[in-house]
Parts: C-alpha cells; structure tokens; sequence
C-alpha cells in the first residue's frame, strides 16, 4: 500500500499527488496538518526516507526562522519540534512499504515504483 503524506494548501504537494494519481496506483491520503502524525509515524518515516529530523524541516518556514534557525537540536529534539510544527515537514512525503520519499523534484516519486 502506498501512502501520501499531504497539505493541500502546497502547490508542490499538490503536484506529487497529481502525479501519483497518473501513475496508476491506489493509495492514501493523509493530511497531516488535520490529522497530527505520532511520534512512532514520524520516526518510522524517518527511518524508510533514511534522514535525520533535521533534513525534513522546511527552513524557509517563518516559525523556522522565528524560532529554530541557527540553534543545535538533537535528533529527538527535532521529532519533538516537527510533531508540534507540522507545518515545518517537508511535502509530498511518499511511503510505499519498507521505503520513503521526498516527492521533490516528481521525478523522485518513481524510485518507489523501480524493482
């Protein structure tokens, strides 16, 4: 089962939906920002897109720059931070079985679909 991770509000993750949908494939939406990802969700996303916390925040966010930009945080730390600022997670996040994608650049999205 493949499933989206998705904030209709951004026009990136509204294009890698758009292009899931033209692969053909069924799938679930999930839209984060209504529906608050857990702790064990975000950290097993972590784990099948192989980053740290850090690499799944959205910097040019202004709560990242209000509060975050140039401080050092621990891996929990950033867990903690993104789990309270879903806003500052990366999007399209794709998860297809035992591995994850950033859904940027699209093209990204078909290394879920390579044997």
């Amino acid at each position: 089962m493949i499933t989206i991770y998705h904030n209709p509000k951004c026009r990136k993750s509204r294009e890698g939906l758009e292009y899931l949908k033209a692969k053909g494939q069924e799938f679930t939406i999930v839209e984060y920002l209504k529906n608050p990802l857990t702790k064990e969700v975000l950290e097993d996303i972590l784990v099948k897109l192989n980053i740290p916390a850090k690499e799944l925040v959205r910097t040019q966010e202004d709560v990242f720059k209000e509060k975050f930009k140039g401080k050092n945080f621990t891996n929990d730390e950033w867990v903690r931070i993104l789990l309270e600022n879903p806003k500052l997670i990366q999007r399209p996040i794709i998860v297809k079985e035992y591995k994850a994608i950033l859904g940027q650049p699209l093209e990204e999205i078909d290394k879920l679909f390579k044997k």
